[in-house]
């Protein structure tokens, strides 16, 4: 691979931001409002259940914050090829000597940058508003937004091998996606509170898993490592799946000649 292809994948990302402030708002505004929406709900929750306000805060934006780590990495990998799309360069793409690897490092990397800023106004809001500091959870939380960063950029992998094969339309699915996936992952409660129906298919997404380690730091216990382990298992598969399943839309748009959608 080249560092260098890689870097300019990443600063023509770069520049598109900065000449489109108002691509922004995924990273500033919104997350701004998560935070606002439940840390309130959190303490108007426990004011109304008699409990400690604090608690109830704390489960509500330590899980809107992880859930960050995955939607942000997620849709910034999945616009960023959709931005190929929108500006009609998926064929100069393919006509340069830049690797499918190359193109993908790239926009991960941008993608790190943005995921820095969103989970700072998500982090900095907690505690101006809420006296939320989510360091205070310890160091734990790392391996766990590891696990959830990797399950986001897995998830994108599918985004963008729908896109490959059923043009613009599905793009849809690179906002959409993941709200399937937050209420089944537990993202603010455990499985248990599902539907029965619904628990076996919860247990088997690593999403899930790796909230249910976070719960158990913010409740001061241990850090879960068989959570951790089923987590990253997961996350295994399904990024070998998402990798299996975008190779094979590549190979459909080459052979079919779908690149004249985006031309």
């Amino acid at each position: 691979m080249s560092w260098l292809r890689i870097r300019a994948v990443a600063r023509r990302h770069a520049f598109v931001l900065w000449r489109s402030p108002h691509r922004l708002f995924d990273v500033l505004v919104w997350p701004l409002v998560d935070a606002l929406l439940f840390g309130s709900l959190g303490v108007f929750v426990a004011r109304q259940a008699g409990g400690d306000t604090q608690a109830g805060v704390a489960y509500l934006l330590a899980g809107i914050l992880l859930f960050h780590v995955i939607y942000q990495s997620q849709i910034a990998v999945s616009t960023g090829f959709l931005e190929e799309t929108w500006s009609r360069n998926i064929l100069n793409l393919m006509a340069t000597p830049l690797k499918e690897i190359e193109y993908a490092c790239g926009v991960a990397l941008f993608g790190m940058a943005k995921l820095a800023i969103g989970l700072g106004v998500v982090a900095l809001a907690a505690v101006g508003f809420y006296s939320f500091n989510i360091l205070d959870v310890g160091w734990g939380l790392l391996p766990i937004g590891a696990l959830l960063l990797v399950a986001g950029w897995s998830i994108s992998l599918f985004v963008i091998g729908l896109v490959l094969r059923f043009g613009q339309s599905a793009e849809v699915f690179a906002w959409g996606i993941l709200f399937v996936v937050m209420p089944l992952s537990g993202v603010f409660y455990p499985v248990e509170s599902l539907p029965g129906l619904l628990q076996p298919v919860a247990r088997l997404l690593p999403t899930t898993h790796a909230f249910n380690a976070a719960r158990t730091l913010l409740d001061g216990d241990p850090m879960p490592w068989d959570e951790l382990a089923y987590s990253l298992a997961g996350c295994i598969a399904v990024a070998a799946l998402g990798l299996l399943f975008l190779t094979r839309m590549l190979a459909v748009f080459r052979r079919r000649g779908y690149v004249t959608r985006f031309s």
